[in-house]
């Protein structure tokens, strides 16, 4: 960078998302003419849900070309609510909706309203690699508590307990979780909430996976929490991610200091968007329900494959669509750098794959496997990292 150049602190404290320094070494590479299997990004690699894009077309031929309230359109908060109602028993009234541009805007409205800074905000580790961001970019401090792969990764109530003594401000959960494809149990999301209550801190839960379950039940942080914040979009469960729609429910006293970030920052969110996720929430469920089957498969498939290959996996995961595996041994080659064992997957394999490292320092030694690819994809994908293994 030339010394000329002055970037504000605020800006030079973000580092890099490196699942897409991952994904962009390997456009380069499938540039150059080489087959590149997708397994590093977050993303459904099915269609968006006919019934979604008639909608999307109906409001364009209708001309609904315009701004629509900074909160979103009464129509898709109201739906958001009545999916509330069905999916958790729980009521939600539409003036606490806030529509976003996509679950990572809803975030920094929420981080930006409710942090300020030297706060501090419990996360697991490993997590979600853009929390850290999102958080110092507020001004906040991540406060990690070490989750273990022997534990399915779960939070502990103790260690969170321990962790409150520093005075956090909020304690972020995300079940399904990314990387780790782990559900939080009732009885855990209950004791963490009672202990947020009883120190006077907030709980934000990301619920963005919710819907992509196997054989369990998600809870959302609002059946144990008045004073819950839900982050939650169309991204994941309705194959939406370019679509860009999200939104947080707040507690109704923070929705106008984050209407007001809305209505400076980002007006509103698009407005044929918002109409195809009405017709998401009131027309899809047997797109839904195929897309959650056929990543049931795809998991089914890919856990004894990874595990056969030496790859540790502790518990089956039974959320969103990652496995998150203990590849130490393969690691150690490099170092122990999961990053450095990445690309040479990449380079050797041609078969993209997150670093945990990316998930914070609990997550270093791992790899994220994304099975939201084709099982053509993936077969082809273990007969590579079959051949990798055995010349690594």
């Amino acid at each position: 960078m030339s010394e000329n150049v002055c970037v504000s602190h605020r800006a030079g404290v973000v580092t890099p998302f490196l699942v897409m320094d991952i994904l962009e070494a390997a456009h380069k590479l499938e540039a150059a003419g080489h087959n590149v299997i997708h397994l590093e990004i977050g993303e459904p690699d099915f269609d968006t849900p006919e019934c979604v894009k008639e909608a999307a077309n109906k409001a364009l031929a209708d001309g609904e070309t315009h701004y629509t309230h900074s909160l979103g359109l009464l129509e898709l908060r109201e739906a958001i609510c009545a999916d509330f109602a069905t999916r958790y028993g729980v009521t939600v009234e539409p003036d606490r909706v806030i529509v976003t541009q996509g679950t990572s805007p809803a975030m920094l409205l929420l981080f930006s309203t409710v942090l300020d800074d030297g706060d501090q905000v419990i996360l697991s580790d490993p997590a979600y690699a853009c929390y850290d961001n999102f958080i110092r970019f507020a001004g906040a401090c991540p406060a990690r508590v070490p989750v273990s792969e022997d534990d399915h990764f779960q939070f502990r109530p103790e260690a969170i307990e321990q962790a409150m003594a520093g005075g956090a401000k909020a304690i972020l959960l995300n079940s399904p979780a990314n990387p780790t494809g782990t559900l939080l149990s009732a009885e855990r999301m209950d004791k963490i909430a009672r202990m947020a209550d009883a120190h006077g801190a907030f709980v934000i839960s990301d619920e963005i996976y919710h819907g992509l379950v196997y054989g369990e039940k998600e809870h959302s942080a609002l059946e144990f929490s008045d004073r819950a914040f839900v982050l939650n979009g169309f991204s994941k469960l309705y194959a939406m991610t370019g679509w860009r729609l999200g939104y947080v429910i707040s507690p109704r006293e923070y929705v106008r200091p984050m209407q007001k970030l809305c209505q400076n920052f980002f007006i509103s969110a698009n407005s044929v968007a918002q109409r195809a996720g009405i017709a998401a929430l009131t027309q899809a469920a047997d797109d839904v329900a195929r897309m959650k089957a056929t990543y049931d498969a795809r998991r089914k498939f890919l856990l004894p494959r990874l595990r056969a290959l030496g790859l540790h996996v502790a518990n089956d995961p039974t959320g969103a669509f990652y496995i998150f595996a203990n590849a130490k041994p393969w690691a150690e080659k490099f170092g122990g750098s999961s990053l450095k064992l990445a690309y040479d997957i990449l380079q050797k394999a041609h078969i993209g794959v997150a670093p945990g490292i990316d998930f914070g320092p609990g997550g270093e030694g791992f790899l994220r496997f994304s099975y939201a690819s084709s099982m053509e994809n993936l077969e082809e994908a273990m007969r590579r990292l079959e051949k990798y293994a055995a010349l690594a």
